[in-house]
């Protein structure tokens, strides 16, 4: 494929906007001092505490190293804390803290204002549609 009809693919346009979402997600996030990734991890432990951290790798679709550095941070921030598993030594848990629960309300508004944004001139249809779409986009790519 040449660049040019790289550019003119739904791959290229895909990852701009995926780096725009990114990107303004990032802005918002930082307000309330996150990284992008680490709400991620904490809309996962608000949903179920205590999960282990291959269950949050899973979860969050990311790789080890990754989500590692991410906790490694998060705990310094006083976000989470690690603790073995009471049954299994070699697991290690994640659990919020008071100050990661506390960030629920502000990370949810931060997801709703960059939804908002990004679909503000789509109409209810075309926003059903783009769902649809989306989620047989992801489902094909596994």
């Amino acid at each position: 494929m040449s660049a040019k009809k790289c550019q003119d693919s739904f791959s290229y346009l895909l990852v701009h906007v995926c780096k725009a979402h990114r990107g303004a997600l990032a802005d918002a996030l930082a307000e309330v001092s996150l990284y992008p990734g680490q709400e991620m991890i904490l809309i996962q432990l608000w949903e179920e505490d205590g999960l282990n951290q291959s269950q949050l790798i899973g979860d969050c679709r990311v790789e080890a190293p990754t989500l590692t550095k991410a906790l490694h941070r998060m705990e310094k921030a006083g976000l989470v804390e690690r603790r073995r598993d009471s049954q299994d030594a070699r697991v290690s848990r994640v659990y919020l803290t008071k100050r990661g629960r506390s960030l629920q309300e502000s990370v949810s508004r931060c997801w709703a204002e960059v939804e908002t944004r990004m679909l503000s001139e789509l109409t209810v249809e075309e926003k059903i549609l783009l769902r649809r779409l989306l989620m047989h986009i992801r489902d094909s790519l596994g």
